[in-house]
């Protein structure tokens, strides 16, 4: 009788592992740049797991800008900023990257990656709001300790690419705990590329975690037939080294695995 029990219990619960490929051949990609890193990939049709380096994959790190991800549906939500339309004033603070010395909306700002930007956006927010959100949809270790406008940039925050494929997945299916209206803008402003053969949707983020260059591309990639997740984490010694290369080592092997044609 407890066997039967068991038996018709676990189907109906769903509890079976789902399939994980681990694929060493992944590994020339990133040697190619001489970093240390790892990569999963979730194939929504097959319910399907490509990872290689599954070890770190399960590690958390630091999630640098693709906080803007989750920042961006907190602000939406939170009526810190109307729309991604809405214009947030430069503070004339001359920074690094010219394309962040000017006025901003959302959408540009998200696709310049422009730090002053979001952390007005954080600051509107509010620590009590943002650990809310943060808390119901489950985001990382939930630990936003640090200012409230730089908690992401070298505060406790911490995901893995494991945890970004969740995270990614949730906001696919609009199961994040945000309106729809948040989750669409988000959509719109999280493209990366798009052509005939797919749309992609995604972001990239680069900091500094115990003196170690961390580097992130994550997003998922909307075919004709399919969908797949994907997040890439490297770890370079030089800081510019990985800028480009998290983002080349990513296409290859979406090239490599014939999701995007070569």
């Amino acid at each position: 009788m407890k066997f039967l029990l068991i038996f018709f219990i676990l189907p109906y619960f769903n509890i079976l592992p789902q399939s994980i490929e681990e694929r060493a051949d992944l590994k020339k990609y990133f040697d190619e740049y001489g970093h240390d890193g790892c990569f999963v990939l979730f194939d929504l049709n097959k319910d399907e797991f490509i990872k290689y380096n599954s070890k770190r994959c399960k590690e958390q790190f630091i999630p640098a800008s693709t906080f803007k991800i989750f920042n961006s549906l907190a602000a939406l939500e939170a009526g810190a900023v109307k729309d991604e339309n809405e214009i947030i004033k430069w503070d004339s603070v001359k920074r690094t990257y010219e394309n962040w010395n000017q006025d901003l909306d959302m959408k540009r700002a998200f696709k310049f990656s422009a730090v002053w930007f979001y952390q007005e956006l954080a600051r509107r927010i509010g620590e009590e709001r943002m650990k809310q959100y943060i808390k119901i949809n489950n985001y990382g270790n939930e630990d936003i300790s640090g200012e409230i406008d730089r908690f992401w940039l070298d505060g406790g925050i911490r995901i893995s690419a494991d945890d970004q494929i969740e995270f990614l997945k949730k906001i696919y299916n609009n199961e994040v705990k945000f309106s729809q209206r948040s989750i669409n803008i988000l959509k719109r402003i999280m493209i990366y590329e798009q052509n005939d053969n797919y749309i992609l949707r995604a972001k990239t983020g680069w900091g500094v975690q115990n003196d170690k260059n961390i580097g992130w591309f994550v997003g998922y990639i909307e075919t004709n037939n399919n969908t797949y997740f994907f997040a890439a984490n490297v770890e370079s010694v030089e800081p510019e080294a990985g800028f480009i290369s998290r983002i080349n080592i990513t296409y290859n092997i979406l090239k490599y695995l014939n999701i995007i044609k070569q």
